[in-house]
């Protein structure tokens, strides 16, 4: 009697909600995507029991979500790697290390950052062991296809989220949206669960009246797209009134790094990034420093009401682009706050602070607007 064949599992650290494009890839592919448990404190202590001192909160949760789908019985960890000077491109080595030290047999599957669509494709291919060309094909299109959707909806709920009458509301209106999402398996159910998402959402009721604000949120990319990492930011902002939109999103990512030029439309985020920091920064410098700079300045040219940078601490890039700050203030008005978290982050303090920058941005709204009202009267 012929033993049925194994299935694969295999696990990808937790980044916002790349989790579900990457399920949806591995499964059309007939590979189990083993999804380690949110991240969580115990994700946090696990890691930084075996992580080196100084390093970045994100590499700590990373480390932490492999230890967790490890104990799951995981066949393959995998993750993106960069080269270049941030330390991502370091991340792989050093975790191989750790789990090897750990005694623990699951395989390490890297995807490097800018080698494209065939990268992706051979990336795929080594990790599932499938041959079909076109069945990869599909699995990588519904994945990129399912993280455009996914920022597409995060954009509308924070509309929503900013305007509720009932603080939550949103938010539940948007899980219920989510596993709309999940559930699709192409790209003909992703468009009907688009749809629909869109109609629960739209359910929450609102104050299309309330005085809100807008906020885009810049910095390292791990740590703007991550919950846990930045304290639920975009939720805490969405009680006090603020609209959010991050400037870094997987999406604007894979239209950089993966999809084929000829079907890109318009300009991509680095593209953005390289013409709108050339004043204050003339070449990449590693990390999202680039973007972040650039954010800076476009959010500012479309009048936006405030901008937080959110970086981890000791993460070089980053203080780079925090020191270029106070040198784009000749050219931009806009308010700009700058968070560092690390694992010792005191969340009362880190509260206090976004309130006092909300206050700041709806005061000088408040007296924009009252200038442009007694100019439109004189």
């Amino acid at each position: 009697m012929s033993k049925e064949k194994k299935i694969i599992k295999v696990a990808f650290p937790h980044m916002g909600n790349v989790y579900i494009a990457w399920a949806a890839a591995l499964k059309k592919l007939g590979v189990e995507p083993l999804i380690p448990p949110h991240t969580n404190k115990r994700t946090l202590e696990l890691a930084s029991k075996y992580s080196p001192d100084s390093i970045c909160l994100p590499y700590k949760l990373v480390l932490g979500n492999f230890l967790q789908a490890i104990e799951k019985d995981v066949d393959y960890v995998a993750m993106i790697s960069s080269p270049g000077i941030c330390r991502l491109g370091e991340y792989g080595q050093s975790i191989k290390n750790i789990l090897k030290d750990l005694g623990y047999e699951s395989k390490y599957k890297e995807l490097q950052l800018y080698d494209g669509f065939k990268g992706m494709y051979k990336f795929m291919k080594e990790l599932t062991n499938v041959k079909n060309p076109i069945l990869i094909i599909k699995a990588i299109h519904i994945a990129v296809r399912k993280m455009f959707v996914l920022d597409r909806i995060e954009n509308l709920f924070s509309y929503y989220r900013a305007r509720e009458i009932n603080i939550g509301d949103a938010e539940k209106h948007y899980n219920r949206a989510l596993v709309l999402i999940i559930e699709a398996s192409n790209t003909r159910e992703l468009k009907k669960a688009e749809k629909e998402s869109v109609q629960e959402i739209e359910k929450t009721v609102i104050d299309k009246n309330r005085e809100v604000v807008n906020v885009d949120i810049t910095g390292e990319i791990f740590l703007v797209q991550d919950p846990f990492s930045n304290q639920n930011i975009e939720k805490e902002l969405g009680k006090m009134g603020v609209q959010t939109r991050r400037s870094l999103t997987v999406s604007g990512f894979l239209k950089d790094a993966i999809i084929p030029k000829w079907f890109k439309k318009g300009e991509t985020h680095l593209e953005r990034a390289f013409r709108m920091a050339k004043p204050y920064l003339m070449r990449d410098i590693g990390g999202d420093a680039l973007e972040s700079v650039s954010d800076v300045a476009y959010a500012n040219e479309r009048g936006i009401d405030g901008i937080i940078h959110i970086s981890p601490f000791t993460c070089m890039p980053e203080i780079m682009s925090q020191n270029i700050f106070p040198s784009m203030r000749e050219d931009c008005e806009i308010p700009l706050l700058t968070l560092i978290m690390d694992e010792q982050a005191g969340r009362a303090g880190y509260i206090t602070r976004l309130e006092a920058f909300v206050d700041l941005m709806k005061r000088r709204k408040f007296i924009k607007n009252k200038n442009i009202q007694k100019n439109v009267s004189a």
